[in-house]
């Protein structure tokens, strides 16, 4: 039988797409709850104490993990570039992320977040040659209007300061972090590349260590118990989901589903806390679904139908 380069595409990215579905939802589910618990974990512990503490419990659940030998030690020659990358994706991103909501305005930190696939999708053409077409860059743009139409919805504001900058770096840090991971995934599994990097990225916050106890034994157990969960699930195990969705298609298609993650915050904060979302932030969440969509049905470059691939005699 002759198949057309084509149709094969199509069968080869369906597959590529079904595997990568539900470690992205676990993945969007477990970072959409955490920003509650990020806001308040803030106002007790202030920022460095509660990032510690928050990737202190995420390292300590590859640790459990090491002694069950699902962890060997990496490469001598990739350690740096572990190193590096844990940096980049942890402590960079964590830490500015972590200081700047102290004082930049939820919309405006929205917002630059929001940059993250667009620059994720303009880095993988340049570097990978993972090319969109103009639905999948139309996509991108519409996601990223519906990010900033939520912004507007919640009234929080989308103003910004000179934080921003923080914010800035942090999405910078993300972004060259999903892509230079990217070629690891030959060589380590998902969870063995999330151990690293986390605990790579968790050695430069040992420097918000001095104090670190006295906050923790006066804190209140609950935001105690909150810093905990967010270690646990939406830093060890949702980046670990992370990881197997971009080992199983390309960084850009996978990084544009991050234009959900706002709206799905609103809407598990509607059902916690029963704060009910405006018309325009529904408007806003139907945005960036029609612009996730367009970037991962439609927005991939096909080989030419001209093309055919004769399969191997049996």
């Amino acid at each position: 039988m002759t198949l057309y380069n084509g149709e094969c595409h199509f069968l080869i990215v369906r597959d590529v797409r079904m595997k990568s579905i539900l470690p992205i939802a676990i993945t969007l589910l477990f970072w959409s709850s955490s920003f509650a618990g990020i806001r308040q974990g803030i106002e007790v512990y202030g920022a460095g104490h509660f990032v510690l503490l928050r990737f202190l419990s995420a390292s300590a659940v590859f640790i459990i993990f090491a002694c069950f030998k699902f962890i060997h030690l990496p490469k001598k020659e990739d350690i740096w570039k572990l190193a590096v990358l844990g940096v980049l994706g942890i402590t960079v991103y964590h830490v500015c992320l972590t200081f700047g909501e102290e004082v930049v305005p939820a919309g405006a930190s929205a917002l630059i977040v929001a940059a993250v696939p667009a620059m994720t999708a303009i880095l993988s053409y340049i570097l990978f040659k993972e090319k969109l077409n103009v639905i999948g860059w139309s996509g991108i743009l519409v996601g990223f209007i519906g990010v900033a139409v939520i912004s507007i919805g919640t009234g929080k504001g989308v103003s910004f300061t000179g934080h921003a900058i923080l914010i800035l770096i942090a999405a910078v840090g993300t972004t060259l972090f999903f892509i230079y991971e990217k070629p690891f995934f030959a060589r380590y599994s998902a969870t063995e590349l999330t151990a690293y990097f986390t605990w790579f990225g968790t050695i430069p916050m040992l420097v918000f260590l001095p104090g670190f106890f006295h906050s923790v034994s006066h804190a209140p157990v609950s935001v105690t118990i909150s810093a905990i969960y967010l270690g646990v699930l939406p830093s060890a195990i949702a980046y670990i989901t992370w990881s197997v969705a971009l080992s199983h298609a390309p960084t850009s298609l996978v990084t544009s589903t991050l234009y959900i993650e706002p709206f799905l915050a609103i809407i598990i904060a509607w059902i916690w806390i029963g704060e009910v979302p405006s018309v325009v932030v529904w408007i806003g969440g139907v945005l960036t679904l029609v612009g996730v969509t367009l970037v991962n049905v439609y927005g991939r470059i096909k080989p030419a139908k001209s093309e055919r691939i004769e399969p191997k005699a049996s």
